[in-house]
């Protein structure tokens, strides 16, 4: 068959891109149209998206796909991070700028919730672990510090929804992106009316949850008059980055419990795909969180700090007058001593500090152990937390499904981190396989396809995806240091938790 064209929209906390996902029937390739930057920006003391300028960016990449592609262009879909959000006025004006979930204004607000609904009530309904930066907490600070604001709200859009609005004027949510919020309900797969109501929330204005693959119908008028192309389709993927990232995992094993997936970017989300939610009593102990998937699937994971880590010391570096590409910092960490500085990737401190190398250095010096020196060994330190968290991850998967993983995947941009894959086959004590690294992308783009009618199955868009991707394979090494590597790390932790 002819290649046929699907536009992705992928949004990152850092960056942003339209990709072309072309495909032939039986392989898919993507083709970068427009990249930009993303972050939080400052806005009176508080951190806000910039949606204005993103949606500028976004049609800027509709308009090169349609000088490059025309009437090829079989439908677009968006994919961006969770949790976030903004609100519509009845008049569908935009309620102010969405607040960043690294915005400070939800501190204190979780345990503060717990006054009025109980943990294991709120955990029972939306199978979601506990962060203060979830949906539903940043709804708990609206409402006690913006009420008026609150009271104008006519319809709740999580990120990807609203640019789904702006491009075909429909008003849903859409599953996968909906169970990050911590207001749905993984029972009914409906929201959560009940709890949110004993919140003080405002429920009249969550709209309709559609499933992924849903087609919301075509680009408005003068979305494709202002970018010169056809009024083609809009479709819903996995509208949560990683539900799409793990559509694109290549297992040859789709249904079965004993493959584990890392969605490697700024965070790391690693997980099992599973039939159900697992609600269980040890699953609200171990704080991890069910989120949909496709066909119904939840992916059972973990949240983890990611690359956000070494993105943030780069950053730091580059302050003080020293500019290093991501490979250069790899090669400085292969080549620091190992197990030198030993940290927990997900201690609060490095949520969002103003100096990440700072706030490493204070996590060693309250552990007893030397500080990083330089900046291999600051990266090194990153790199080995995050391996020796993902293998904390794994044996509480293993242990809440009852299962034995054989195998992680890893698909997205830590793809092309040969150190840190090597490291985490060390440390899991598994095989690994790395790839693709357009994992968000080219699940986007093959649901798409889906939709259209040219893929069958959730296991027939994963044989694409392996005849389509190169990938890499680590074997387990070094385990005996690995294994007192966790070990001493857990003995630093019980000392940090005192």
């Amino acid at each position: 068959m002819a290649e046929q064209c699907y536009l992705c929209v992928d949004l990152g906390a850092e960056s942003g891109r339209v990709l072309a996902g072309l495909f032939d029937g039986t392989t898919v390739r993507t083709q970068e149209l427009h990249r930009f930057r993303n972050g939080p920006v400052s806005v009176g003391g508080t951190l806000r998206w910039d949606l204005v300028n993103l949606w500028r960016e976004i049609q800027t990449g509709i308009a090169k796909g349609a000088t490059e592609f025309g009437d090829s262009i079989q439908s677009i879909g968006v994919d961006t991070w969770g949790v976030d959000f903004a609100l519509l006025s009845e008049t569908e004006e935009l309620l102010g700028l969405p607040y960043c979930y690294r915005d400070s204004r939800t501190n204190g607000l979780m345990e503060h919730s717990f006054t009025q609904v109980p943990r294991a009530e709120i955990f029972e309904q939306t199978g979601l672990q506990f962060m203060e930066i979830n949906t539903l907490y940043q709804l708990v600070a609206m409402n006690q510090k913006n009420p008026a604001l609150m009271e104008q709200a006519a319809t709740f859009l999580m990120i990807p929804d609203f640019l789904n609005w702006l491009l075909s004027g429909s008003k849903v949510v859409e599953f996968t992106n909906a169970t990050t919020s911590q207001c749905f309900n993984a029972t009914t797969r409906d929201w959560a009316f009940d709890m949110l109501g004993k919140l003080g929330l405002p429920t009249q204005m969550f709209p309709n949850v559609v499933d992924p693959g849903t087609n919301l119908g075509t680009l408005r008028e003068d979305v494709a008059r202002n970018a010169g192309c056809s009024r083609f389709n809009v479709v819903v993927p996995a509208t949560h980055d990683t539900g799409s990232a793990v559509v694109a995992v290549p297992t040859q094993k789709t249904g079965s419990s004993n493959w584990a997936y890392i969605s490697s970017g700024t965070w790391s989300l690693m997980g099992l795909e599973i039939p159900k939610a697992n609600t269980s009593p040890r699953a609200l102990e171990l704080n991890v969180t069910n989120e949909g998937g496709v066909d119904g699937t939840y992916r059972l994971l973990k949240n983890i700090m990611g690359l956000w880590l070494v993105q943030q010391c780069r950053a730091s570096f580059e302050r003080q007058g020293r500019s290093y590409d991501y490979t250069t910092l790899t090669q400085l960490a292969a080549d620091a001593p190992a197990f030198r500085s030993l940290i927990d990737p997900d201690d609060s401190r490095f949520l969002s500090p103003d100096d990440m190398p700072s706030a490493i250095a204070s996590w060693c010096r309250e552990t007893g152990q030397p500080e990083p020196e330089t900046d291999g060994q600051m990266v090194r330190c990153c790199l080995e937390a995050l391996a020796l968290k993902y293998r904390q991850v794994l044996r509480w998967m293993e242990e809440l499904e009852g299962t034995k993983v054989e195998v992680v995947h890893i698909v997205g941009g830590g793809t092309k981190n040969d150190l840190l894959n090597q490291f985490t086959a060390n440390a899991c004590g598994c095989s690994v396989v790395a790839g693709p690294d357009e994992g968000t992308g080219i699940g986007n783009i093959l649901i798409q396809a889906r939709t259209a009618g040219e893929i069958g199955s959730l296991s027939d868009i994963r044989d694409v995806v392996r005849a389509s991707s190169q990938l890499k394979d680590y074997e387990p090494s070094n385990r005996d240091a690995w294994d007192g590597a966790a070990a001493k790390l857990d003995e630093l932790k019980s000392q940090i938790n005192k």
